[in-house]
């Protein structure tokens, strides 16, 4: 790696120290969460608004689940950043590996609580690409297409959000590799916020200035699926 990217690359992770992680979304400041339980590790209730806990894991796709061999899985990173890449799976595995426990929110009104996961953090891979100053959103892309189309899996994320510590890019769900129906080999978790934030099957990261809808975005689900404010429609 050159000097210059190093630079560069110390200067984004500054940016990204800077940033006022609880001002993400304006029109969310001042309200108070709502949910039932007691706090999180974020200080929010355990339990989201509108939301029932479950012990099982059920399943949702688009009517595919794509079978990704690790031989063939990459992943491309690019858009608006100083160093692009693609990682095949003995990459992605060499990358700084983290455990973490979250839990786990769909919009189709449950919750798992306790999740165990292993994986890269979506940081990881930030620092490595090192966004140019005028990217402020992430799209990310799965191996799924909606059926009978060409359209990819897409969903799109402000970059303050996507980089938060448990946004984590993960291969390995309770001790055992990440179940095919579930996204594996690989997906993104992001655990404050609606879990189809999280790409499953994911294989592209793109760093954007401006923001892109992804497939659910575009057919009326909320830009910013905050669960603790009931955020799951758009109203634009």
């Amino acid at each position: 790696m050159s000097d210059d990217l190093v630079a560069r690359r110390q200067k984004y992770i500054q940016r990204q120290i800077a940033l006022d992680q609880g001002a993400v979304d304006v029109r969310f400041r001042g309200q108070d969460p709502e949910g039932t339980g007691a706090p999180n590790r974020h200080g929010m209730p355990s339990l989201p608004v509108g939301q029932h806990a479950v012990k099982n894991w059920p399943v949702l796709d688009m009517g595919e689940q794509p079978e990704i061999d690790t031989s063939t899985w990459k992943l491309d990173v690019g858009g608006h950043v100083e160093n692009p890449f693609t990682l095949t799976w003995d990459q992605f595995l060499a990358l700084p590996q983290v455990d973490d426990q979250s839990d786990f929110h769909c919009v189709t009104t449950w919750s798992r609580y306790d999740n165990h996961w292993r994986g890269v953090r979506f940081r990881t891979i930030a620092e490595l690409a090192v966004p140019k100053e005028d990217a402020h959103f992430v799209l990310c892309t799965g191996y799924d297409f909606s059926p009978g189309t060409y359209i990819p899996y897409t969903t799109n994320l402000l970059l303050e959000r996507a980089v938060e510590d448990d946004v984590l890019l993960v291969h390995t769900w309770e001790g055992q590799p990440l179940p095919r129906e579930h996204g594996g080999p690989c997906r993104m978790i992001t655990p404050k916020l609606y879990a189809w934030k999280g790409t499953k099957w994911i294989r592209k990261i793109e760093f954007l200035p401006t923001d892109q809808k992804g497939f659910w975005e575009v057919r009326g689900y909320s830009n910013s699926a905050e669960p603790w404010y009931n955020d799951r429609y758009s109203t634009e």
